[in-house]
């Protein structure tokens, strides 16, 4: 099961640790958050304690309010239940008893310059991405037009050449060779590079290049929604199954996701990069509801339809 130290969370938000120094090796391994207002008003029965707890100025307004010896039991009452950190919010001061029993049980007292909704949302983003389940897959993953995609095929096709004439017209690489992607929730997908390969791109005869040095940072982004896949094919003379129409809506299953996919027959008189951003404006144009295939499969069979028309009345 993925987790994540409580270190790895304080380094990757940019959060400063108060107390409980010694806790910083404990785990997180859901992304949910809590709010714990109910555990203050003394309902510990559902108490979510493997979650991280955040105490914003609801939270910590209903604390003041107690008389100090219920703040001390309920308090106590908390912490012998265990979290994995309790992060207070920009606007709100940490109380002097939540550092005494987080120094005590060895729990991280947290602070956030992020307001309670913005750290929410972010946190729990942070968190889902840094959780998910992963899978890796060999390709180029590019942003074309607004649309992720992921460019396959053997090895020696060509793909991060092809990738380089996209990038050098405008679009943005998010990774070459390895793709790290994650299942953000059924139906959402995303794409990323290993850290090591952030930025890098690998063209042969040439070596490995930074594109942000060359072509600046409109080049690159590091992460981005994976929506079709494109497999590049070397053309066979023999295969007779190639889709022509673009009638067939082919997809590939990636955890619980079903992404688009495209086969691309590739020959030395074809352009691939034009070939892989026409499939991506094309898969574009379909997800805003025109269909040149469908367009011209009704004209086509209208035109069949007339002409047959016309052939009985002269029978």
């Amino acid at each position: 099961m993925t987790s994540l130290t409580i270190k790895e969370v304080i380094e990757g938000f940019n959060l400063d640790i108060i107390a409980g120094h010694k806790g910083t090796s404990r785990k997180v391994f859901i992304p949910a958050l809590v709010k714990p207002g109910i555990e203050l008003a003394g309902m510990l029965e559902f108490y979510e304690n493997d979650r991280i707890q955040i105490i914003g100025s609801k939270e910590a307004a209903f604390f003041h309010s107690l008389d100090p010896l219920i703040q001390e039991e309920r308090i106590k009452a908390i912490f012998e239940k265990g979290a994995p950190a309790f992060i207070f919010t920009k606007n709100v001061d940490v109380p002097d008893m939540f550092i005494h029993y987080g120094d005590i049980y060895n729990i991280p007292i947290l602070k956030s310059f992020y307001k309670t909704t913005s750290l929410f949302s972010e946190l729990y983003s942070f968190l889902q991405a840094a959780l998910a389940e992963r899978t890796t897959m060999h390709g180029v993953l590019l942003d074309i037009n607004g649309v992720g995609v992921l460019i396959t095929g053997k090895s020696g096709l060509g793909k991060s050449e092809v990738a380089l004439e996209l990038i050098r017209r405008g679009y943005m690489l998010i990774a070459d060779d390895t793709v790290e992607i994650y299942q953000v929730e059924k139906g959402m997908l995303v794409g990323e590079a290993p850290d090591v390969l952030k930025k890098y791109l690998e063209i042969r005869g040439v070596g490995v290049v930074n594109v942000v040095h060359l072509y600046g940072v409109k080049a690159y982004r590091q992460k981005k929604r994976l929506s079709l896949i494109v497999e590049l094919q070397k053309w066979d003379d023999d295969k007779q199954n190639y889709d022509r129409l673009g009638l067939k809506a082919d997809k590939r299953k990636i955890f619980d996701t079903y992404v688009s996919y495209a086969a691309l027959p590739i020959t030395e008189a074809r352009n691939a990069a034009t070939l892989v951003e026409a499939a991506a404006f094309d898969f574009k144009s379909k997800n805003l509801g025109y269909n040149s295939a469908e367009e011209f499969n009704v004209q086509l069979n209208e035109h069949i339809k007339k002409n047959k028309e016309i052939h009985d009345e002269e029978d």
